[in-house]
C-alpha cells in the first residue's frame, strides 16, 4: 500500500502541476527524487521516537521487515531538501508544495489503509458504536477505533476541498499551509485514539501537530492579501 500510495501520489501531482503553472516533466522528478528523504526521514522519525528500543538493538533500525515509520519525520526532511533541489531545477517552492499537497494527501489514503490492514497505528479498544473488529500489530483482534480509517476519510475530505478551492486561491503556497492545518487539527484528535506503549511517542506526535496547526494558520493569515 506504500508502494500505490507512492506511485497514485506522483501521478495526482503530474495530473494537476499544469493547474498550479508549473510543468509535470519537472515536477514529476523533482517528487521522485524527495520521495526518498521522505522516506527515511519517516523512519529516522520512528526511530527516535522508539530510541529506547532501537539503541539495544541497532542492527534492527534499517530492519525493513520490521515496518515502522512516521509522516512527519518524513515531511519535515523532504521540505528542507527540497529547497536546494527546487531552486536547481527552477521550480517556485510554494507552489511546488501546492501540488505536492495533492501528492501527499493521495499518499495518505493508500498508505492508512495499510495500516488498518497490518494493524500498526491501531485504536483502542472500544464497546462503542464506533468499534469496529480489527488487529493490531500483535495480530491480537478486539473491536478498535478504526484510526488509519479515519485518518485516510479525513485526507479524502481535505484532498476534495483542495480540488474545489486550488483555483480560487489566494496565493502560492495557500493550498499547502491549509493542508498543513487540516492535518495538524486531524493529528491532535486522532492521536489520543491510538494504541500507544510509548507516551513520550504520543507526546511528540501532539506537540508537532500543534505547531504545524498554529503555524499554519499564522501563516495563512500572514500571507492572505487584504
Amino acid at each position: 500500500m506504500l508502494y500505490l500510495g507512492c506511485l497514485a501520489g506522483v501521478f495526482a501531482g503530474a495530473g494537476v502541476a499544469g493547474e498550479f503553472g508549473l510543468e509535470w516533466s519537472r515536477v514529476v522528478p523533482a517528487t521522485i527524487v524527495l520521495l526518498v528523504p521522505a522516506l527515511a526521514g519517516a523512519r529516522m522519525w520512528f526511530v527516535v521516537e522508539h530510541w529506547g528500543v532501537y539503541r539495544r538493538e541497532p542492527g534492527r533500525i534499517w530492519r525493513r521487515s520490521e515496518g515502522g515509520a512516521a509522516l512527519f519525520g518524513g515531511l519535515l526532511l523532504s521540505v528542507v531538501i527540497s529547497i536546494p533541489l527546487l531552486a536547481l531545477l527552477e521550480i517556485p517552492f510554494w507552489s511546488y508544495w501546492d501540488v505536492a499537497s495533492i501528492t501527499m494527501l493521495t499518499g495518505l489514503i493508500f498508505t492508512r489503509v495499510g495500516c488498518l490492514m497490518h494493524g500498526c497505528c491501531a485504536g483502542r479498544a472500544t464497546s462503542g458504536r464506533l468499534g469496529v473488529l480489527l488487529p493490531d500489530d500483535r495480530g491480537i483482534w478486539e473491536r478498535r477505533i478504526p484510526t488509519p480509517l479515519l485518518e485516510a476519510g479525513w485526507a479524502a475530505l481535505v484532498l476534495a476541498g483542495a480540488f474545489l478551492v486550488h483555483a480560487s486561491r489566494p496565493f502560492a503556497g495557500a493550498i499547502f499551509l491549509g493542508v498543513l492545518v487540516a492535518y495538524g487539527a486531524c493529528r491532535l484528535l486522532l492521536e489520543r485514539t491510538r494504541v500507544r506503549a510509548d507516551w513520550g511517542a504520543s507526546r511528540a506526535n501532539i506537540v508537532f501537530s500543534a505547531l504545524l496547526l498554529l503555524g499554519g494558520v499564522v501563516a495563512l493569515i500572514a500571507s492572505t492579501p487584504t
